[in-house]
């Protein structure tokens, strides 16, 4: 009797998975509730920064057409950029000149110079990807001239944090989109 093995466990009855619910139809949306009056000392909301700058049809097209391109532009690699780390660290560009220079004389299998053919559209040369022509702000002033519907602020990176602060805020008051916030809005991403 030593031997026996112990007799083996009823198997436990697996429980059901759950089902899957149909999607719920969508319902007729609620009608917003009216807005609350504003006090009399109370001001208005600010205007909301734009998302994308507002461009013409043919400078839309422009601007897909750049994305388009830097799909296809090549990296530019400097000569012997893999055999020392001093020139290949920071990816500047030099242009070939010695005599008996591979890729100076565009064979093939050597890295693509640099030519005018792979720049981008003229018009749109310059602008971030949304649209917007960037604006460099240092003060409160500078920001007075920005059209909030075609430029966008960057600030300065002499700017300090206490100031930063006051001049995203005044930018949030104006409408005006900056490209480098260190606090994001509510509605930004």
């Amino acid at each position: 009797m030593a031997n026996e093995s112990p007799a083996p466990a009823e198997p436990t009855p697996a429980t059901p998975r759950p089902r899957r619910r149909a999607p719920a139809k969508a319902a007729a949306p609620a009608p917003e509730p009216p807005a609350p009056a504003l006090a009399k000392d109370a001001t208005p909301e600010a205007p909301r920064a734009p998302k994308r700058a507002e461009l013409t049809r043919e400078l839309r097209v422009l601007l897909s057409a750049r994305t388009a391109m830097d799909g296809r532009r090549p990296i530019f690699g400097r000569q012997a950029a893999n055999r020392y780390w001093r020139i290949g660290r920071d990816g500047a560009w030099r242009r070939p000149r010695g005599l008996q220079s591979k890729q100076r004389r565009h064979y093939g299998y050597r890295a693509k110079i640099v030519r005018i053919g792979y720049r981008s559209p003229a018009r749109v040369r310059g602008l971030v990807p949304s649209g917007f022509a960037p604006v460099l702000v240092h003060s409160k002033d500078e920001l007075d001239g920005i059209d909030a519907r075609r430029q966008a602020a960057i600030i300065a990176r002499t700017v300090g944090t206490r100031r930063r602060l006051v001049l995203e805020e005044e930018a949030r008051k104006l409408g005006i989109r900056v490209l480098n916030p260190i606090v994001r809005g509510e509605g930004e991403a």
